[in-house]
């Protein structure tokens, strides 16, 4: 959950998320955001937000992201500064909110967003056993050079946790946050690839990196607070896809532009089940096109605020401490 120093609705939002879960077994982090470029990283509407996969299921279409005192409309009209305790249980089983008209457009399919949130459970390594540190170094190499850090060069890092780089490597493997080669070396770590793929990210820092998917790709610029320019083409027509994030302001070219969001069958880590379905076509109608060459990867057209969103919401926070 988000919030801002000393809000009066963070203790109740808390509590309401607390009785919602109903006992389950969840971990729920409470983030003190300090600043308007942290709470753009971080996909915040307002004191409190409350993310759940990464994702802030009460957003309103259009919002910006902002400090500001964050209000929500229950089912009966109400105005509160919490969600209500039934809308967030079926927010919490993946069902609409009561009280907010959703379109079609507005979430991507439950399936995709289990592959890229890693099944309700984000992006963000946990920090335990010198995962996070780890991971977060790997990013942050990518970020510096374009190219993946080997074991050796990660080996100071892990150590400091009292562990070795390779078994570290190897649980993040486990847990999805990278992919391996047959040699040990880092294959992809999202959202970076160490291989070229059809999305290039050429930072503001002058560094180009390749980036998994589509939504990897939006998330990027979130995720290190840089602006960035995002290359990529439609699979159907060739023709290319320019996104480009300018100090939180997006731009896509061609302006019809959107993202498909799928999922192959049979689960996986989503660099075999997904990554290859999540791409940018020009258009709705290119899309469409693709997914009926396309029949076994079920998904869904998304529309670009939405694509930004999950982006954002998805690898912004990364890097936090």
């Amino acid at each position: 959950m988000l919030t801002v120093a000393d809000c009066p609705n963070a203790r109740p939002a808390l509590e309401r998320v607390t009785a919602a879960l109903a006992g389950r077994q969840a971990q729920v982090d409470l983030v003190e955001v300090t600043d308007e470029a942290e709470a753009a990283r971080w996909g915040m509407f307002g004191s409190p937000t409350i993310l759940i996969d990464g994702i802030d299921p009460f957003a309103p279409p259009g919002a910006v992201p902002s400090l500001s005192c964050r209000l929500y409309r229950h089912a009966d009209g109400t105005v509160l500064g919490v969600p209500d305790e039934s809308a967030l249980r079926q927010a919490l089983a993946g069902a609409t909110p009561q009280g907010r008209s959703v379109r079609a457009s507005d979430c991507c399919p439950p399936q995709p967003l289990d592959v890229v949130g890693r099944a309700g459970r984000g992006r963000r390594a946990p920090a335990e056993n010198g995962l996070r540190v780890v991971h977060q170094q790997i990013l942050r190499h990518f970020a510096a050079t374009g190219a993946a850090p080997d074991a050796q060069m990660l080996q100071p890092v892990a150590a400091g946790t009292g562990r070795n780089a390779a078994e570290v490597l190897a649980e993040l493997a486990d847990e999805d946050f990278l992919t391996l080669d047959e040699t040990g070396n880092i294959r992809a770590a999202y959202p970076f690839s160490a291989a070229p793929t059809r999305h290039r990210v050429r930072l503001e820092s002058e560094v180009e990196v390749w980036s998994m998917c589509a939504i990897d790709a939006l998330g990027i610029p979130a995720m290190l607070g840089q602006d960035a320019v995002i290359s990529s083409a439609d699979p159907v027509t060739g023709e290319p896809i320019t996104v480009t994030s300018t100090t939180g302001t997006v731009r896509w070219e061609p302006a019809t532009a959107v993202v498909f969001v799928g999922q192959r069958p049979g689960g996986g880590p989503a660099a075999s089940a997904c990554c290859d379905a999540l791409n940018f076509f020009t258009n709705a109608a290119n899309a469409r096109a693709w997914t009926s060459q396309h029949p076994d990867v079920p998904g869904q057209v998304v529309d670009q605020p939405t694509a930004e969103r999950i982006g954002r919401q998805t690898f912004g926070p990364l890097l936090a401490p």
